[in-house]
């Protein structure tokens, strides 16, 4: 398959990057927000302190992830972030992801571990960012 998609595996990371950074950012502004709404949720503000920390995480590693903004580092904390997660709420009811549903954090987990490990790509602010920086004329001794 990579003979037919391999040319446009720049776009299809970038896209993937920005999906899956903004999923991610839905389940801070869940947490934070109360928005998009879930059924039998609790009211927003009533989380424990360490859910909204998590929220936070969300929010805004989700968003540079999204735009590409320093993406590696944030992918970095937020591959972190659902390593915590998966193994203090989701390891201790039972060590198989399929049976204890932490299928989402382990996945968000790996999946920021490689954004952390290639960057933010093409369609981003980093690249931007990189492109527009004046070359250094090397030091004359």
């Amino acid at each position: 398959m990579e003979k037919y998609l391999g040319r446009f595996s720049p776009y299809i990371y970038a896209i993937m990057r920005i999906v899956v950074g903004f999923i991610f950012l839905l389940h801070g502004t869940q947490k934070l927000f109360g928005t998009p709404a879930m059924p039998g949720a609790p009211p927003v503000g009533s989380l424990p302190t360490l859910l909204q920390v998590g929220g936070v995480i969300e929010l805004v590693c989700g968003l540079l992830v999204m735009i590409g903004l320093l993406a590696g580092w944030a992918a970095f904390l937020a591959s972190g972030e659902m390593a915590v997660a998966y193994f203090m709420a989701h390891f201790p009811r039972h060590p198989l992801p399929v049976v204890n549903q932490g299928d989402p954090a382990v996945l968000f987990c790996f999946i920021f571990l490689y954004i952390a490990s290639v960057g933010a790509g093409i369609w981003s602010i980093d690249s931007l960012l990189r492109r527009t920086r004046p070359t250094q004329a090397p030091d004359e001794r």
